[in-house]
């Protein structure tokens, strides 16, 4: 560990890190975005990619910054500017901490507003106020909801106090206290759910779509909707995972956490799965409704069917718990880096934080009202915010993060820090040098458009295969068997 680093909490044990590091990864990207682009992408085809991205790509990157914040023991910013130091780094690579700090703050920004949508939709199943024979008439009452600055507004606002509570309570009386029920219940909510389908008439159909292998199913363009959701699902390059490494205690392994968080991230968003499209398929609806699929298609399904109105709010319920658990994952960066740089207490640190995160939140929800015209190159606030995070902060950050765990820093410390047999420790590093920064690529020129506007759909396949050309030179040379034997 570096010297400098302070005395730091701690979870109370390994499961404490692994429920609240599932609780940031499982959020409305598992439970709201996986299932319609597995909708759009052809299903079982894309599953497959999909975990293999978790493999390559996803696992690796999380071991990393877990290393770089169990290393350093601080926030994103103090924990790579710590490790750097310890191999002789420039302290300018701290920028990448100050990114990713920066990007979990902007996501949040956002991610309130579309959070509120949950607790709102809650609240609109208790109350009755789902009542649509059309998906079109559900189409317009999530309109009326996003219209009334006031409405939208309480529920966002209702997110951040919800999420700064928690978070002002600290670590372990807060955080890991919380996640400690939260996701239990959200898996038990799902199980329930899954049952339901069960007996809804379209399980084996959803069995079959999400399950059966159709490799005419998935094109190019699909392959990199999986990468991509591969690498934000784990909730990668915006300082959560990293803050949350820098409380596991020393005697944790950092492999068997990061897979425990990687398995039950993917069982999940598979459950969710199965738990919306036997509904669905049952009500004869199109499972590519895009966004749509949970605040349009589902509550209309859920009114069509038995006992639907109590599983739709078990289903808003979990939800809601799901867009908790992550909006409390993005502050931690913020706050951990407040209370460890500026001498405040957490519950001051988190309040404060809490009302720039409202200011700026306001103008994201004013996105969907008053303010939507209010535009930028044809993009609002809410647009841009999520612009700038998805398409560059994140890919970049984390690219960032393996080539200067990959290339820069001295290989001893993370030896230590993962504590991986020799064989192993050579296939992370691999992973990290390598597939890794190949996979981040690939998401970061796909989402610059550049590429696809000279090569075509079909540019993924001629940069993926320059970049095995260039692996395989790698492993010939003597430079690379010397560093995975160092």
């Amino acid at each position: 560990m570096t010297n400098d680093a302070q005395p730091r909490t701690q979870w109370l044990g390994r499961w404490g890190f692994v429920l609240a590091a599932t609780g940031s990864a499982v959020g409305l990207g598992n439970i709201w975005k996986f299932p319609y682009i597995t909708g759009e992408y052809g299903g079982g085809a894309f599953v497959l990619v999909y975990l293999a991205c978790i493999l390559a790509v996803g696992v690796p990157v999380m071991m990393t910054e877990i290393a770089f914040g169990r290393r350093g023991r601080g926030s994103p910013i103090d924990a790579i500017r710590r490790v750097a130091g310890e191999s002789g780094a420039s302290p300018v690579w701290s920028l990448l901490g100050w990114m990713a700090m920066l990007c979990g703050f902007m996501i949040l920004s956002f991610y309130v507003v579309v959070a509120g949508w949950s607790f709102a939709y809650l609240w609109k199943m208790l109350s009755g106020g789902l009542a649509g024979s059309s998906v079109d008439e559900m189409a317009a009452i999530f309109g009326a909801n996003n219209e009334s600055p006031l409405n939208l507004g309480f529920w966002s606002t209702l997110v951040t106090v919800a999420t700064m509570a928690i978070v002002g309570k600290g670590v372990q009386a807060g955080i890991e206290k919380s996640v400690s029920w939260m996701m239990p219940g959200m898996v038990v909510m799902l199980a329930i759910l899954i049952g339901y389908g069960a007996f809804s008439g379209g399980f084996v159909e959803a069995l079959r779509f999400l399950f059966t292998f159709d490799a005419g199913s998935l094109s190019s363009e699909g392959m990199l909707a999986a990468l991509g959701h591969a690498f934000f699902t784990l909730s990668l390059a915006s300082g959560a995972i990293l803050t949350y490494g820098s409380y596991l205690p020393g005697r944790a392994s950092i492999a068997r956490t990061t897979l425990s968080v990687a398995v039950a991230d993917t069982v999940v968003a598979l459950m969710a799965g199965l738990a919306i499209f036997p509904v669905i398929f049952a009500n004869g609806m199109e499972p590519a409704s895009g966004p749509g699929l949970i605040f349009m298609s589902l509550p209309l399904a859920f009114q069509a069917m038995p006992l639907g109105t109590l599983f739709g709010i078990l289903f808003f319920v979990m939800l809601s718990m799901a867009a908790l658990t992550s909006s409390i994952s993005m502050v931690e960066a913020t706050v951990s880096w407040l209370t460890d740089n500026k001498g405040i207490s957490r519950r001051t640190a988190s309040w404060g934080t809490g009302i720039v995160l409202w200011l700026i939140s306001t103008l994201a929800m004013l996105s969907f009202n008053v303010g939507a015209e209010w535009t930028l190159a044809g993009k609002h606030f809410f647009g841009w915010l999520d612009y700038l995070t998805s398409r560059w902060m994140m890919p970049l950050g984390g690219l960032g993060m393996v080539l200067l765990a990959g290339f820069v820093l001295k290989n001893e410390a993370f030896r230590e820090e993962l504590g991986l047999s020799p064989a192993w420790h050579a296939l992370w590093l691999f992973m990290v040098r390598y597939v890794s920064p190949l996979g981040i690529l690939l998401i970061f020129v796909d989402a610059l458009g550049i590429a696809r506007v000279q090569f075509g759909t079909h540019w993924p396949w001629l940069l993926l295969v320059l970049g095995v050309i260039t692996v395989v030179g790698e492993l010939a040379s003597p430079r690379l068997k010397r560093a995975l034997g160092a």
